[in-house]
């Protein structure tokens, strides 16, 4: 059974941006899929078991960017 969490960034301007944040969070531990939309700021995080919310976070402040709220 799989779990999905959505979040907002915000910063994002480009597709490199995407491409950066993708990056990040694909490395957290447990992920098996992320999808990022540049033009609403969604990201959509799937993995084998609900995620660490705060890592998913802290990836993304890697890449850069901002998670806004949930």
């Amino acid at each position: 059974m799989s779990s999905t969490a959505s979040y907002t960034v915000t910063g994002m301007t480009c597709g490199h941006c995407v491409n950066a944040v993708t990056e990040e969070v694909s490395g957290v531990p447990g992920v098996t899929a992320v999808d990022v939309d540049l033009a609403s700021g969604g990201l959509t995080v799937t993995s084998e078991q609900p995620v660490d919310d705060s890592a998913v976070r802290a990836a993304v402040e890697e890449a850069g960017y901002e998670v806004s709220g949930r």
